[in-house]
């Protein structure tokens, strides 16, 4: 399996609505972070499709080592310099 690459060792604020469906970049070489351009093509990952429950600010994961994909869950604490 793919490491993905840490975009950045904090999470993104995104204001969503609820109902829309959203595209997370799960290999951390998207030029739009947090969202997916599709630039993980022919690294054997894909995008991760989330849809918001509510509108509202969500905390989408920077480092890509979430364990509650896409939502940052504090990992990027455990990251090395």
């Amino acid at each position: 399996m793919q490491v993905p690459h840490c975009a950045q060792a904090s999470p993104y604020e995104i204001d969503v609505e609820a109902g829309k469906s959203y595209y997370w970049c799960t290999c951390g070489l998207s030029e739009k972070q947090p969202f997916c351009d599709g630039a993980h093509k022919g690294s054997g990952m894909k995008s991760q499709c989330f849809t918001a429950e509510a509108s509202g600010k969500v905390w989408l994961c920077g480092c890509k080592a979430t364990k509650n994909p896409p939502f940052c869950d504090g990992s990027h604490s455990d990251l090395g310099d």
